[in-house]
């Protein structure tokens, strides 16, 4: 069964209760390709791809209810692995709630057996299908990294600032904002030429905060702060060069998607000690954040990797930080 419901009015986001609980599954064939569904004539959203699945069942599980739809929509038998993320996502008339999880192995010969198009679909090309709001932070979860580190201040030692960066690309991280509000101007640039060429070796990407200027002489990505989001009135790069923003609030959001983010930072989530007593949103808060925009959304604020799967679980691509991805001595 695909994913519709009955329509209403859209409730205040604090609300959880009336989500639309929805369970999809990321299917894979033997090349790695993953099987998208197309909705059908008459539904919401007609003509757009999503990733396979439906809606619960009073007091059905989350793998029960996979297990079944898969097995009604496509006439296959599944074994549901890990969660993916679930994505909170306000529609005109109603709030959705998807829960994806990878399916680790299926039995049976896919087919749409309620009229629906099917597609294998190579990863690097699901972004090319038209989809949904709530399934293109999906495709996100599956393309693009989920850390994304931010820098901090390289003080007065610029050598153990660039060993610290570099430790940070060989423990994973593949997403890189070079960031240094405080550093004096022509020693900042020198320490971007460096550590965009060290980004670029372990072939991570790399965007730098704020300067359009610097990133375009660089080739690399923008990180636009959120006063810079009203200031502009169209994407600064072009296509293929990334363009992020810091939001904290829903109107910040709505222009960085629409100005074409390629992703945005949101915050701050949780207590940081640079910032004690300041508000916070808290997941709860995020989640209601998530809801508005379809834009890849990294949590910040006082995170570390121990809350990746807490960050999944409200619809974030991940956590992006400081100090915690930042290594110590």
């Amino acid at each position: 069964m695909l994913k519709d419901s009955a329509q209403g009015n859209t409730p205040p986001a604090g609300e959880r209760s009336d989500y639309v609980e929805v369970v999809a599954g990321v299917i894979r064939d033997a090349r790695g390709r993953i099987l998208l569904a197309r909705r059908t004539e008459g539904r919401d959203l007609a003509g757009l791809w999503e990733f396979p699945g439906g809606k619960h069942e009073p007091g059905e599980s989350p793998e029960a209810a996979l297990a079944r739809e898969l097995h009604e929509e496509l006439g296959i038998d599944v074994e549901v692995g890990a969660p993916l993320i679930t994505v909170p996502q306000a529609y005109p008339h109603k709030r959705l709630r998807l829960d994806v999880r990878e399916v680790k192995a299926w039995r049976g010969a896919v087919r749409g057996r309620e009229g629906q198009a099917l597609a294998w679909v190579p990863l690097a090309q699901l972004a090319r299908y038209a989809m949904p709001p709530a399934d293109v932070p999906v495709v996100a979860a599956l393309q693009q990294p989920d850390r994304y580190l931010v820098t901090p201040d390289p003080g007065d030692d610029d050598a153990a600032w660039l060993s610290a960066l570099e430790r940070a690309l060989a423990s994973g991280v593949r997403r890189v904002q070079l960031r240094a509000p405080d550093c004096e101007r022509a020693r900042w640039e020198q320490l971007v030429d460096a550590a965009v060429v060290r980004c670029r070796a372990a072939d991570a990407q790399v965007l730098v905060n704020g300067d359009i200027e610097l990133a375009v002489r660089h080739e690399a990505g923008v990180h636009l702060r959120a006063s810079q989001l009203a200031a502009l009135t169209a994407r600064p790069l072009p296509e293929g060069m990334l363009v992020a923003a810091s939001c904290h609030d829903v109107h910040e959001l709505r222009m960085a998607q629409a100005l074409g983010c390629d992703f945005a930072v949101v915050g701050t989530v949780q207590p940081t000690p640079s910032h004690p007593g300041s508000p916070t949103l808290g997941w709860d808060g995020f989640a209601a954040l998530r809801e508005s925009v379809s834009l890849p959304l990294y949590a910040i604020g006082g995170l570390g990797l121990d809350d990746m799967t807490q960050a999944r679980r409200h619809g974030a691509q991940g956590i992006a930080a400081i100090r915690g991805l930042w290594p110590g001595d």
